[in-house]
C-alpha cells in the first residue's frame, strides 16, 4: 500500500504545481510590468479579470490611489491597497473596462522607477473614450522583477486638460 501512495502523491503533487500560472514574464521589465497592469484590468463586461495576475505586480504593501473632485470642486484622494481594488473593481464596474497607454514619461535610478503614463479608457474595446489621464506609477526595481509600489493618478474628467507634452 505504501508503495502506491507515494507515486500518487507524487502525481497530485505535479498536478498542483502546473496547475499555478506563471507570471514571472510580467514583472521583467518596466514595459513588461506596464503591458500586464494595462491588460489585466482590461475586458469586456462579463469576462472576469486574472486577479491573481493583477496581485502578483504589487509589493506588500502598495497603493493604488485615484483623485478626482467632490461636489463642492475640492480635490480628493482615496488610498487603496490592490484588494480594496479588487473590491471596489468587482463590485462597482458593472460595463466593459478598457485602459491602454498613449504615452509615457520613464525616469529611474537606483532601485526606483518613476513612469507618468498617459492613458485612454474606453467600455468597449471599439467604442468611444471615456476618459483619459495620467498614471503616476512608482516602481521598485529588485534584482530579479519590478514591482508596483504605487499607482497614483488623475483622471481628465475631474477637470484636468491633457497637457500636449503627455499625448506625443
Amino acid at each position: 500500500m505504501k508503495y502506491l501512495l507515494v507515486p500518487a502523491l507524487m502525481f497530485m503533487l505535479s498536478i498542483s504545481v502546473h496547475a499555478q500560472k506563471d507570471y514571472s514574464n510580467d514583472v521583467k521589465s518596466v514595459d513588461a510590468i506596464i503591458a500586464a497592469l494595462y491588460e489585466v484590468i482590461s475586458g469586456d463586461v462579463g469576462i472576469p479579470r486574472d486577479w491573481d495576475r493583477f496581485r502578483n505586480l504589487f509589493t506588500d504593501e502598495a497603493r493604488l490611489i485615484p483623485t478626482g473632485k467632490n461636489a463642492e470642486g475640492k480635490t480628493t484622494y482615496r488610498a487603496m491597497s490592490p484588494e480594496d481594488y479588487v473590491t471596489m473593481f468587482t463590485t462597482r464596474i458593472t460595463t466593459g473596462f478598457f485602459e491602454w497607454e498613449l504615452h509615457r514619461v520613464t525616469e529611474e535610478y537606483g532601485t526606483i522607477v518613476h513612469v507618468f503614463s498617459t492613458y485612454e479608457t474606453k467600455e468597449k474595446k471599439d467604442g468611444p473614450v471615456t476618459n483619459r489621464g495620467i498614471n503616476s506609477i512608482q516602481l521598485l526595481k529588485q534584482h530579479d522583477r519590478y514591482a508596483i509600489m504605487n499607482i497614483f493618478w488623475c483622471p481628465e474628467s475631474a477637470g484636468f486638460p491633457l497637457p500636449e507634452k503627455y499625448l506625443k
